[in-house]
């Protein structure tokens, strides 16, 4: 879809989905790897340069490496991205970094076998080479390497469990630093005495490289204490050699201040931040005023989608705090919590859906029809949770539509079926992989 689309408000009036996807897109190209990375990349060294990765944009962003670095400078290296995650090649561009796929958000042995030969690349460095770390969300689950007491299964088990608990990315990442022998900061240690520079895109309220990607390299402020209470707040269990090397402080990770990471770089090439903004300029472009509310929004998806009812209610009926026409945007990364469902139904037969669907079913009730309010939440990496929808949309008719065909919104809440209750009334946003990742996108057109 071309800007030139909507110049207009009876543009935008005519078709508010494929406004609604507009912005989308424009905030999804924002993030794009080769539109950012060119300003960060360092010259080549005396020595070797090699370039490692893991994230749901590493495959895009090593093939920007390859088409900005010199064709005449050694370049070789190895990345790891979410399956089917990996971006048809460019013609002519040689493959001289690799790009392995694995499983995200629970870790599998793909994930297990590339970390293990990321961090054999680091071996045997000198201070005259360069390590390239390409970081982006989803690389937690990517980069994997358990801790001495913990297997893989352990470590599949416990990040199941504090994905469905409702915890926020901080405390998940938290406990996963601890757990590792390669993230919170021992990637980027590995790799000493060689200069380390990492090209970041985050995908977490507040851009902290150390919570991206569970901080590969970067120091950490998080301790084993701080692990060990999230663990026990969620009361997610792990096996006793682990809980004692927790008490113990023995999984303690890198601390700020480590004299291994001096002259380090990291460099943000896209944010949240940024993708709201060129979203908020596509919608001034068509003569709406753009208004931000916040890239951190984080907190329960259903009750923030309550929240952003009200506030849409209020500029639809009175005005306020904004006039209408005009778009509300807003970005972050909401949680869900897992519902319990009664003994006996299948997993597979209780809900699916993830963060921006389940804000959509919160928005969509708590509108109860508003006449000219219009949303569409989503990941920007194309796919929320595990299905093959990046989000959802919400229109004044969602309610009625979904009853017509026999579903009560209340029942899809209660088992978290967000992709059941969107797909019933063909309102689902099907993207593909972006190949890119800023997190949550929200927008609300009002008219």
């Amino acid at each position: 879809m071309t800007t030139s689309t909507f110049n207009t408000i009876a543009s935008v009036s005519a078709q508010p989905r494929q406004f609604l996807d507009h912005l989308y897109h424009a905030a999804v190209k924002r993030a794009l790897p080769l539109h950012n990375m060119a300003a960060c990349l360092p010259k080549p060294p005396p020595g070797r340069t090699i370039v490692l990765g893991a994230g749901k944009a590493g495959g895009s962003m090593a093939q920007a490496v390859e088409a900005l670095w010199p064709a005449d400078a050694p370049l070789q290296g190895l990345v790891v991205t979410r399956y089917h995650h990996t971006p048809p090649r460019p013609a002519g561009l040689l493959q001289r970094i690799e790009i392995v796929e694995a499983a995200h958000p629970v870790p599998d042995a793909a994930g297990l076998t590339a970390a293990r030969r990321i961090l054999a690349l680091t071996q045997g460095l000198t201070k005259d080479d360069l390590v390239l770390c390409l970081i982006s969300g989803g690389g937690s689950a990517l980069l994997t390497l358990p801790a001495d007491g913990l297997t893989l299964e352990d470590k599949r088990r416990i990040n199941q469990a504090l994905l469905e608990s409702g915890a926020s990315i901080a405390e998940i990442n938290c406990v996963r630093k601890h757990l590792s022998r390669i993230k919170g900061g021992r990637l980027a240690a590995a790799c000493a005495p060689a200069r380390v520079v990492s090209l970041t895109i985050s995908d977490v309220p507040g851009d902290d490289p150390s919570i991206i990607a569970s901080g590969p390299t970067v120091t950490d402020a998080s301790t084993c204490a701080d692990a060990l209470a999230i663990l026990k707040r969620y009361g997610i269990e792990v096996p006793a050699a682990v809980l004692a090397q927790l008490e113990s402080g023995a999984l303690e990770t890198p601390k700020p201040g480590d004299a291994a990471f001096n002259g380090h770089e990291v460099h943000m090439i896209a944010t949240p931040q940024q993708s709201l903004e060129a979203a908020a300029a596509a919608a001034q472009a068509a003569g709406l005023p753009a208004y931000i509310l916040s890239d951190e929004m984080e907190g329960e998806s259903r009750e923030v989608g309550k929240v952003h009812a009200a506030l849409a209610r209020a500029v639809a009926r009175k005005g306020q705090p904004f006039q209408r026409p005009c778009v509300i945007l807003s970005g972050g990364e909401t949680t869900v919590t897992i519902r319990k469902q009664p003994e006996g139904v299948a997993r597979e037969k209780r809900g699916r859906g993830g963060r921006a669907g389940e804000f959509c079913m919160g928005l969509a009730l708590a509108l109860q029809g508003q006449v000219g309010v219009y949303a569409l939440a989503a990941d920007t990496d194309g796919i929320d949770g595990v299905e093959d929808n990046a989000g959802a949309y919400v229109a004044p008719d969602t309610l009625l539509r979904a009853l017509a065909a026999g579903m009560k919104i209340d029942r899809y809440l209660d088992r978290n079926d967000a992709y059941g209750y969107f797909s019933g009334i063909g309102d689902l946003l099907i993207t593909g992989p972006t190949h890119t990742n800023v997190n949550d996108f929200r927008a609300l057109l009002i008219l």
